[in-house]
């Protein structure tokens, strides 16, 4: 079972952390305190029912909740496959982007966990997306995934180092699919 610290909710619902602990402490808020400390934990249930009893959108535990993947690619086949591997009744949100320019749009409204570059939308533009993203401070941990040509005899000739995993087309979309949950999970608990 999930449990948020009054941090975590306060982050989720939007208010001062010291609102969340008034809650608490005034009983409206079920959680219980960590023995020996005044550290309180909010278990993922008690929370719902308490956003749904204020009227409170849920939507922030929503995000926290699910691993968000923003694809850019252009080719069909491998948008499709992945969202057919990473379903959103399996805690995966998926979204798209077909250039460099959209990826920037989409990574900042989106706050994705991983990003999958496509190669195939052109080697430099590719490129160029991975290292303007490793170069911004917010996006500099995100986890990147490349997905090279088959045919990519230069690809040996670029910065490794600026992402996480590669794979060459073509490649089994479940192998992707279960790499993704491993990087994603290591970072963030799935629900």
């Amino acid at each position: 079972m999930k449990v948020f610290t009054t941090g975590q909710v306060a982050k989720i619902c939007k208010v001062a952390p010291r609102t969340v602990s008034k809650w608490f402490d005034s009983g409206r808020l079920k959680g219980y305190r960590i023995p020996g400390s005044q550290d309180r934990r909010i278990p993922r249930d008690y929370l719902i029912r308490f956003l749904k009893d204020h009227g409170m959108p849920i939507y922030g535990l929503e995000d926290e909740s699910m691993a968000k993947i923003l694809v850019v690619a252009q080719d069909q086949v491998l948008i499709e496959n992945v969202k057919h591997v990473l379903p959103e009744e399996k805690s995966f949100k998926v979204a798209i982007a077909s250039s460099g320019f959209d990826a920037g749009i989409q990574a900042e409204s989106f706050h994705p966990d991983c990003i999958v570059v496509d190669f195939s939308i052109g080697r430099a533009e590719a490129l160029q997306i991975c290292q303007n993203l490793r170069k911004s401070q917010e996006f500099s941990e995100i986890i990147l995934i490349a997905i090279l040509l088959p045919d990519d005899g230069e690809g040996m000739s670029f910065d490794r180092s600026i992402i996480n995993e590669t794979f060459r087309k073509p490649f089994d979309f479940a192998l992707l699919a279960e790499r993704l949950r491993t990087l994603v999970s290591s970072r963030k608990e799935l629900v």
